[in-house]
């Protein structure tokens, strides 16, 4: 069988378009919270805050959107259950990193937790 290059290209468009819908089903079958860590739920908003923090506070030394930490820790293999660990450490600091526990509230370390867990990948 062969196929003139509009239908097939037709095709593949709507090939594109039913993958995209079920991947936009799977996601709003899961509701509100798109990521999990440790029993924890996070939304898209939240995740969305945290993102702007570390864009403004983290990605300095642990690199945009996590990539390319150029010697800080790469925050992407950060062990999802040892948030009391990573709160510690963004309130405290350790080594070359300093603590922010003076500049960000706790909802804002919770966002960025939910950014670290949940965002870029």
């Amino acid at each position: 069988m062969h196929l003139s290059v509009t239908t097939a290209a037709r095709l593949a468009s709507l090939a594109c378009a039913l993958a995209g819908a079920a991947a936009l089903a799977g996601v709003l079958a899961r509701g509100p919270a798109v990521a999990r860590a440790q029993g924890e739920s996070f939304s898209p908003a939240q995740i969305q805050k945290g993102a702007r923090i570390y864009e403004r506070t983290c990605a300095p030394c642990h690199g945009p959107r996590m990539a390319d930490p150029q010697g800080a820790a790469n925050l992407r293999t950060f062990p999802r259950d040892q948030k009391s660990r990573f709160v510690v450490l963004v309130t405290k600091g350790k080594n070359n990193m300093p603590p922010w526990g003076d500049v960000l509230k706790p909802d804002d370390i919770e966002a960025l937790w939910a950014y670290v867990i949940a965002g870029e990948r």
